[in-house]
């Protein structure tokens, strides 16, 4: 942090200065050997009328012995100087002879220069003194004063920025070492919410990612066990059997394993590349209702397997921005999961209001545990013992669900609490 201080208190001071340089030039520059009437010169312009008046009542011997006389007397510095010598401009010689002279500048100083009536061969040149000089150490106190009040103004403004700054590099380094669960606390005098937001999305999905691998290894590793295990022992009972019968059922079973362990290893790596599907959601406008009943249509044969109608309630003309192939596979999992579970009906309703679109999928069984209710959507958990990984159930249905939702910045829920006094699942859609 101190190098940003560093850089933009250096730049600012070194901006002020070059043009406090660069003005004070064009100052001097344009002050050059101007003329700068003040109320100084309005004296000194009577005071050389007077002496050129004086002047011209001596003879020409005289004249050098009063001029040298009149800096004694006046503490002035007068000289005498030749007409002819003097190269001017006729505007300007013109105003030799008028009242108080003509005011000129050096560089050193100004000075008037005035005809003497009697003698026009001479002229009287009488020199103004310099103006008082200026208290140069209360010039650089101001200065100083200037500079260091920036230089506060400036750390003032940048405490704010530099301290969430600090913030924010801390929380990365949380994270690289393992700390997954390190966020920014928000503020309203922080200059970069937008980014502290990015930065806590991002912290979230790494979060989410990490524990989603880490379930997903722990499961992968622990169900692969038992078909390994048979596969192995299916290979040592096939060559100890001296039946050609035998053999073939045990490649058969050996076979049945490794079909189980290929459909297991799919999905589960299909369900790890999930993330990267969120970044290619195609949304459009969907009529929810024929999305609806295309799910349930894939649903049909399921349910006239287990002899459960599906009955869908709601307004047909509701049309609403998702992606119609991961909502459509959400839905899917939703309806195949309540017949599952179902006695003899699973209802859908739809409901629109002005904030939330709501899709409700409720079933006729025997419902969800109260204590379950806040794990259901976790990956690779099985409520019922009876569905079992050999039959192709694998725990992702609704964790795929949860996923669907957070793609489109909804929400699914679950309970008990509904018409047919089974499982409900609400399914909410920001509008």
């Amino acid at each position: 942090m101190r190098g940003l201080y560093s850089s933009i208190i250096i730049t600012v001071l070194g901006s002020l200065f070059f043009i406090g340089w660069g003005l004070d030039e064009l100052v001097e520059y344009s002050t050059e050997d101007k003329v700068t009437e003040t109320q100084g010169t309005t004296i000194y312009r009577h005071l050389v009328d007077g002496l050129t008046n004086e002047l011209s009542t001596l003879d020409n011997s005289l004249l050098s012995k009063r001029v040298s006389q009149f800096q004694q007397d006046y503490q002035i510095e007068t000289s005498l100087a030749s007409s002819k010598k003097i190269a001017l401009p006729s505007s300007l010689i013109a105003q030799l002879n008028q009242q108080g002279g003509l005011l000129l500048a050096s560089s050193t100083n100004q000075y008037l220069l005035k005809n003497i009536p009697q003698h026009p061969e001479f002229l009287l040149r009488l020199e103004l003194p310099a103006e008082a000089i200026v208290d140069d150490n209360f010039n650089f106190i101001l200065t100083l004063i200037l500079y260091v009040s920036i230089c506060v103004i400036l750390i003032l403004w940048l405490f704010p920025l530099t301290r969430r700054l600090y913030l924010l590099n801390n929380a990365a380094a949380k994270i690289g070492s393992g700390q997954l669960d390190a966020r920014i606390a928000n503020s309203r005098f922080s200059y970069i919410k937008m980014l502290e937001r990015s930065f806590n999305t991002m912290a979230s999905k790494i979060e989410q990612l990490v524990a989603d691998n880490k379930v997903l290894a722990r499961s992968l590793s622990h169900d692969i066990r038992t078909p390994m295990a048979c596969l192995r022992f299916g290979i040592e009972a096939a060559l100890d059997s001296q039946s050609i019968e035998k053999k073939n059922s045990y490649l058969t079973r050996m076979d049945n394993e490794l079909t189980r362990m290929e459909e297991m290893t799919s999905i589960f790596l299909d369900y790890a590349s999930m993330e990267r599907q969120a970044l290619k959601l195609n949304k459009t406008q969907t009529n929810i209702t024929a999305l609806i009943t295309s799910a349930i249509d894939d649903c049909q044969v399921l349910a006239e397997q287990k002899n459960i109608t599906v009955h869908l309630s709601g307004d047909n003309t509701i049309s609403y921005p998702l992606d119609y192939h991961w909502s459509y596979r959400a839905l899917v999992n939703l309806i195949s999961n309540a017949i599952g579970y179902a006695n003899s009906e699973v209802l859908l309703t739809i409901n629109d209001n002005n904030q939330l679109l709501t899709i409700t999928v409720e079933d006729d069984g025997k419902g969800i545990a109260d204590d379950k209710l806040a794990v259901i959507f976790t990956p690779f958990v099985k409520l019922d013992a009876d569905r079992s990984r050999e039959q192709g159930h694998f725990g992702l249905g609704l964790a795929i669900c949860s996923k669907v939702m957070d793609w489109h910045q909804g929400s699914i829920n679950a309970c008990n609490k509904n018409q047919l006094k089974g499982a409900c699942f609400t399914l909410d859609f920001p509008k």
